[in-house]
């Protein structure tokens, strides 16, 4: 496996909502960012797009040289298209699978694995907020729709797309995922393991081997990619979680990294949610993690 780093360079920090800042923008990381990316010890970084059409062939040549030359793997691209894939309004939702198409046929070109499928919320503040209608039927059914014409590009394209989901959205579960794989019926949509998104129990977050176990056995064949991150409970009276550095959480993370190991030994493990000056020890936190799963990392493949 790969270990990398997920939005270091202009990351937003944990609370984020889904909605990623222009300047961001893979055309402004420059060969210092990917060096101090490299220089932690990360061998992958992925990459944010704003406008798919904005890319010459030249930029996508020299993107791809900058990375190269910093040792640095593009892993996924992630589009700034926010909640559309499931907005009720037809023109907006057309408008973001055409978005979505344009990032398959970019990632191409850019060499990302993968371009990220953002299951979207009705919930006009955030793609990734609640809305009282995100888990109905008829969302779901949207979804559904919306990926199986984006599958139809990323099929002809040879590029996966690679969805995360979360409690909040309208893939709330494992079993949820696996009905939404199922229903689109595509073998380029693919998974990334994000665990920390699906919480929403007390339960789940004291006995998280068990809450993990079921995402692999049920989404362990889609599963291509991960993001490493971790939580904590809040002293609250209504049940709350926020998401705290690595290696100070409760997501048993030794048990992730084995299974991400086990089913996906060529997986992107991403690093994410946490504030560009923490990147170095939540790297030397994984390590800890990882010489307990056995874990031995790959160097980027020259």
């Amino acid at each position: 496996m790969y270990l990398g780093a997920a939005s270091m360079i202009g990351t937003t920090g944990a609370g984020y909502s889904g909605n990623i800042p222009h300047e961001f923008d893979v055309l402004t990381y420059s060969n210092e960012d990917l060096k101090e990316v490299a220089d932690i010890g990360y061998t992958v970084h992925n990459v944010v797009v704003s406008d798919p059409k904005a890319y010459s062939e030249e930029i996508i040549a020299e993107i791809r040289s900058r990375f190269h030359n910093n040792s640095v793997s593009i892993g996924n691209s992630r589009g700034t298209y926010g909640g559309g894939l499931v907005s009720d309004d037809e023109s907006v939702r057309k408008n973001t699978i055409t978005f979505v198409e344009q990032m398959c046929s970019l990632s191409v070109k850019l060499g990302c694995p993968s371009t990220y499928l953002r299951p979207g919320s009705l919930n006009e503040n955030g793609a990734w907020l609640p809305h009282p209608e995100n888990h109905t039927e008829k969302v779901f059914d949207r979804l559904v729709d919306s990926t199986k014409k984006i599958c139809k590009v990323a099929e002809s394209e040879g590029i996966y797309l690679i969805l995360e989901g979360g409690y909040v959205s309208p893939v709330y579960s494992a079993q949820k995922v696996k009905d939404f794989f199922d229903a689109v019926g595509s073998k380029n949509l693919k998974f990334n393991q994000d665990p920390v998104n699906f919480l929403s129990s007390l339960e789940q977050a004291y006995n998280t081997k068990p809450f993990l176990e079921e995402f692999f056995t049920l989404l362990g064949e889609y599963t291509i990619s991960a993001d490493l991150k971790d939580f904590k409970v809040i002293d609250s009276l209504l049940f709350q979680l926020e998401e705290e550095y690595l290696g100070y959480g409760m997501m048993d993370q030794v048990y992730f990294l084995k299974r991400m190991q086990e089913i996906c030994p060529d997986a992107q493990i991403l690093v994410e949610h946490i504030p560009r000056e923490k990147f170095k020890p939540s790297y030397e936190a994984t390590l800890k993690y990882s010489k307990e799963a056995g874990i031995i990392w790959e160097k980027y493949p020259n």
